[in-house]
């Protein structure tokens, strides 16, 4: 049922009875949105294969710690459960979990395989069931179609809008500059292309490994002169303003979207998740940043948090096992967040597989048990108001075996 009919119908009664009509009209529009036109939806994609056992740690699962070894966390996660903790760079999320606004999805991947991240993130925002199979994104397709009942904006946060939001619909973008941190995209980008060349991949991997390992060194050492950066002081400091950019920027974010008429979609990207080395070291200033990010959404948002959902993904996940320089490679199943005030109080999202030798994927991997389409179907549909026909045939075709959760807002 389109708003437009029943807005004239408005008009023309209250023309006769002598009332404003600009009263009028904004009281009818109000009544076509509805509820849903209040909702937002905000889809932060952390770039380059965030691992799911560092987000969100199984450390009551019996294998983690002898997979894990080294990475390991325990003691100092931040505790969900008695099976899954939080990463202790995330106390933002943590507090929200208490409050019964987060929850954690601990073995969710896209329907396709591959360990590249250009095809990964190829299906992860494309929504297709492989790689290559849609030309636009699966959140440009829900903007086309919740726009046929009322308005829609979305906004893309970066200088190019990411594939998720490319398409026919007309959307907003906004770049941050250097507010956002994007490093990592190129090291990211070269292991893709060379990593089947059987002397440029490996090379470049052992030399991106040299390098974090050094960088490890100098800042354990305090560096010299030269390397004022990297000192452990300086490096605290570093990252305590990369928290206050990311909160800055999560807050901005939520400003443009509490205007009246403003975005109801964001998205928003994060890079330098492709931990292959040290990932002690690299993930936790990762988190740390992405943790206040989302922080700043929530502060900033107010009394829209309440009809907001977040939704925090990965194109996959990272191996099991912990590799020989202290980090992991890529992996297939991750863990997603899923925050906001809109969000209804639970435990985990999905199923745990756990992670048995005989439970991993290819013997290597945690294996997933839900499909990430099944995740975003069930939000877009209870969230948002997308009805099941558009969602299995428009925004994510070929889709019927991916069930939506529903039942989360």
């Amino acid at each position: 049922m389109t708003a437009n009919p029943t807005r004239r119908a408005a008009l023309a009664t209250a023309a006769g009875f002598g009332l404003s009509l600009d009263f009028v009209a904004r009281q009818a529009f109000a009544a076509s949105e509805g509820a849903q036109g209040l909702r937002k939806l905000i889809v932060v994609i952390c770039r380059g294969g965030m691992d799911g056992l560092s987000v969100a740690p199984p450390v009551g699962d019996p294998d983690y710690q002898d997979l894990r070894q080294a990475i390991a966390l325990d003691d100092n996660a931040l505790k969900l459960d008695g099976t899954f903790s939080l990463h202790p760079s995330l106390p933002s999320v943590h507090a929200m979990a208490r409050a019964g606004e987060a929850r954690i999805v601990p073995a969710v991947a896209t329907p396709d395989r591959a360990r590249s991240h250009f095809e990964a993130q190829d299906v992860l925002e494309s929504g297709a069931a492989g790689v290559y199979g849609a030309g636009s994104g699966w959140l440009n397709r829900v903007v086309s179609s919740l726009s046929a009942q009322r308005k829609v904006e979305a906004l893309s946060v970066g200088p190019t809008a990411p594939l998720i939001l490319r398409g026919p619909a007309s959307v907003s973008s906004w770049s941050p500059g250097k507010g956002v941190d994007a490093s990592a995209r190129l090291p990211t980008l070269l292991q893709d292309l060379y990593r089947d060349d059987p002397v440029l991949g490996p090379a470049l991997a052992r030399g991106l490994a040299t390098e974090t390992m050094a960088q490890a060194a100098m800042t354990s050492l305090g560096g010299g002169a030269s390397m004022t950066a990297m000192t452990p002081a300086n490096g605290q400091g570093l990252v305590r303003q990369g928290a206050e950019a990311a909160r800055k920027l999560g807050s901005t974010v939520a400003g443009f979207m509490r205007e009246p008429g403003g975005p109801q979609i964001a998205v928003v990207s994060l890079d330098g998740f492709d931990t292959h080395a040290n990932q002690l070291g690299q993930l936790a200033p990762r988190l740390t940043y992405l943790d206040a990010a989302l922080d700043g959404l929530r502060a900033g948002l107010g009394a829209a948090w309440k009809d907001s959902v977040v939704l925090v993904t990965t194109e996959f996940g990272r191996t099991a096992r912990v590799n020989g320089t202290g980090g992991t490679d890529h992996g297939t199943a991750s863990t997603a967040l899923v925050l906001g005030g809109a969000l209804k109080p639970g435990g985990i999202i999905g199923d745990w597989p756990t992670l048995k030798s005989s439970a991993l994927f290819e013997a290597r991997d945690l294996a997933p048990t839900l499909d990430m389409r099944g995740l975003f179907k069930g939000v877009l549909a209870d969230h948002m108001g997308l009805d099941r026909r558009a969602l299995e045939t428009t925004v994510f075709p070929d889709s019927a075996a991916a069930r939506p959760v529903t039942g989360l807002v």
